[in-house]
């Protein structure tokens, strides 16, 4: 039998709406976090906490680092991808979710992670965005539900 290991989850919502030029999705410039800083992300992740559902991290994510309130019901799955990154310290399921409906105004409240936040057409994202969350994103577009990431 071989070991078993507790892998890491986290979620991102992929907060959408319909702009004049089609569908665009917000994203935060990451910065002083030591993962992909100077990157793009999308505008809300996190780790999953002990004692919530995925659903409810998006959800306390939102409200922490954009200060918007999304309902539980108005979160949608989009895609997960199990990725693999430096070994077993590094492997995380990442799910993602999307949201057009929440209340209140996206804004950063957590400025010593966050350089900026901007929206971006999805058909013109930055060349910076972290290639894992791109993929994320073009896999929903897709209806590709899973995926997986670093498995050789």
């Amino acid at each position: 039998m071989s070991d078993r290991y507790l892998t890491r989850s986290a979620v991102m919502l992929m907060l959408t709406r319909t702009g004049e030029n089609g569908l665009e999705v917000l994203l935060q410039l990451r910065q002083n976090t030591g993962y992909a800083d100077g990157c793009w992300d999308f505008a809300a992740t996190g780790h999953v906490d002990a004692g919530e559902s995925m659903k409810m991290a998006v959800r306390r994510e939102a409200a922490e680092e954009l200060g918007i309130d999304v309902a539980l019901g108005d979160i949608a799955f989009a895609t997960l991808t199990h990725k693999n990154g430096d070994g077993d310290a590094k492997v995380y399921y990442n799910a993602f979710f999307t949201a057009q409906a929440y209340s209140g105004e996206p804004r950063i409240l957590e400025p010593h992670k966050c350089g900026g936040l901007s929206w971006f057409r999805v058909g013109a994202l930055p060349e910076t965005m972290i290639p894992d969350r791109q993929n994320a994103l073009l896999n929903w577009l897709a209806h590709i539900p899973y995926t997986e990431e670093g498995w050789q």
